[in-house]
């Protein structure tokens, strides 16, 4: 057998400091056996982790824009922490994952909250039209789908099913959004369906996934010499053609505002995250409602668009950036000091904080959910300050009890309308006087959801390229599904392998709707046939 040649001279350019990013890096240096001190990370912000962030402290209040939802089948992802220790290095991150969910399973039993009592295992309530519907959504090509939106292939009842109510604010989806990702959820996540409406099967890290993943992850790649490069934008690539295709030669950037040229050899590697999911986002506080921003306030979407101009196989990120009213949404974040909302929450839904889930407030204009994690959510939080997490779909529809949009709320109004769904009004005085509410408009949170077609999201490694290859939400990768880690993981180990011609590829995805068992307990779920005690029947 050949030895496999490792070029040592390589060096490795990662454009972008999400995961994607920090993943790839570790690849290349796990399975290529590239030296740290070769790979180079830049990020336009001052900060490493891209979507995967949180921030703040007790005094200020803590921020996460949002955490990915994890389960069983990421394959990838685990494949990757497997190999990273958790900060504290007593096991892997992939061992910590596991055995934390072990201990603390998700078991909701408020999934849906109406009228202020909590919903027990809601039925999905679909008609055998909408199954009939899903079942041929599940078979059909994609090609035959287009760039047809979910509201193309359901009556308008559809969408006041509690299928879809728990679907959408799960997932994030709205009716506008591409019939292709909804096919792809359904396939990806059959083997969760019947436990859908407790929410059985997801996962939790321990802490936030800034703390429990990125800054393991971090800490090995500085371990081994990578460099950080932050607050340093990449604008442009100089690619070199010939008769067999291309190679990137050059990376043009500006840190602090300063113009570099980076020069690229013929043998190094240069992997770009394409766009960005909270780019532009905005922050508002306690008195002031989060500003609504735009494409020019950040430079990813930017860059795609430099690239892709005389490239037509780079895709078209104007597909993506150019409906902001159909791709943005809000979320927010609570810290809290004083116990009562966390222990009104575990009385009203029988769940302890990290057990539940997302709790949904179908009745809400907004259609307002919020999660209570395990606490304390954040590394270094005070043992008296509790954290929980929110977010809304609908932002320009007026509120139940703040007569204004979610878009023009501050952090105050926010929860007060969370506390009057909750019919905690009695209560509201102290959980307000208490409270710090940081609200975060996202302008571009589900662009990966919006209608598509072919070509528009490119290929990873794309056609003729000698050294470079994309990255993260916006590439294409077949069956996998966006807005979750495992993507952005199985994109970065995808190129690593294919840029040095590895012998090897990323674990298969899962496809539970080849196991007749996984079929016959999601068949069960949609038809709201008690699963569990049917299957109990069948086997006596």
């Amino acid at each position: 057998m050949a030895e496999k040649y490792v070029d040592n001279d390589c060096a490795v350019y990662l454009v972008g400091g999400g995961i994607a990013s920090l993943a790839a890096a570790a690849f290349f240096i796990r399975d290529g056996d590239n030296p740290g001190h070769k790979i180079t990370i830049l990020e336009e912000s001052p900060k490493i982790g891209g979507s995967l962030d949180a921030a703040g402290n007790a005094a200020d209040g803590y921020v996460m824009r949002g955490g990915r939802m994890l389960e069983s089948k990421y394959l990838c992802t685990y494949d990757l922490f497997s190999s990273i220790p958790t900060l504290d290095e007593r096991m892997t991150v992939t061992q910590e994952i596991f055995a934390w969910n072990e201990t603390m399973k998700t078991s909701s039993k408020s999934r849906l909250f109406r009228g202020g009592h909590r919903v027990d295992a809601p039925r999905f309530g679909l008609s055998e039209k909408q199954i009939l519907t899903i079942e041929r959504l599940g078979i059909e090509p994609e090609r035959m789908l287009g760039r047809s939106s979910i509201s193309d292939h359901f009556e308008a009842s559809f969408f006041q099913t509690d299928f879809w109510l728990m679907w959408c604010t799960t997932f994030a989806f709205q009716p506008w959004h591409s019939a292709v990702e909804f096919k792809r959820y359904l396939l990806r996540f059959t083997h969760m369906v019947s436990g859908f409406n407790t929410l059985s099967g997801i996962m939790r890290t321990v802490y936030n996934q800034y703390d429990s993943m990125v800054r393991p992850l971090q800490k090995w790649l500085q371990q081994r010499g990578v460099k950080f490069r932050l607050n340093t934008r990449v604008t442009a690539l100089d690619l070199h053609h010939d008769k067999d295709g291309y190679t990137v030669r050059g990376i043009h950037c500006e840190e602090d505002e300063l113009g570099e040229d980076i020069k690229v050899n013929a043998e190094d590697k240069v992997l770009i995250t394409l766009g960005s999911m909270t780019e532009a986002s905005s922050l508002g506080s306690m008195d002031q409602p989060a500003p609504l921003r735009g494409q020019p306030d950040g430079g990813s979407w930017a860059l795609w668009e430099a690239i892709a101009a005389f490239q037509p196989h780079f895709g078209r990120p104007s597909n993506f950036t150019g409906r902001i009213a159909e791709s943005k949404w809000m979320s927010f974040t609570t810290t809290l000091h004083d116990p009562t909302f966390f222990d009104r929450i575990r009385d009203l839904t029988g769940n302890v904080p990290g057990e539940g889930g997302l709790i949904s407030f179908p009745e809400s204009r907004w259609l307002a959910s919020i999660v209570l994690p395990h606490q304390p959510h954040f590394i270094g939080q005070p043992k008296d300050v509790n954290v929980f997490w929110g977010y809304g779909l609908f932002v320009d529809k007026t509120g139940d009890f703040v007569k204004k949009p979610m878009s023009a709320a501050s952090g105050r109004e926010i929860m007060t309308e969370i506390l009057g769904h909750l019919r905690l009004e009695a209560d509201a005085g102290r959980i307000l006087e208490t409270c710090t509410c940081i609200p975060c408009m996202m302008p571009f949170i589900t662009s990966q959801f919006l209608c598509r077609a072919k070509g528009d999201r490119p290929q990873v490694v794309p056609k003729g390229s000698k050294n470079l290859a994309f990255i993260g939400q916006f590439c294409e990768l077949p069956d996998d599904v966006v807005f979750t880690v495992e993507y952005s993981v199985r994109s970065a180990q995808t190129a690593v392998y294919s840029l040095l011609s590895l012998n090897r590829t990323p674990p298969p995805v899962y496809k539970g709707q080849y196991d007749p068992r996984v079929l016959l307990e999601a068949f069960l779920a949609i038809h709201d046939t008690d699963v569990e005690e049917t299957l109990a029947s069948t086997l006596i």
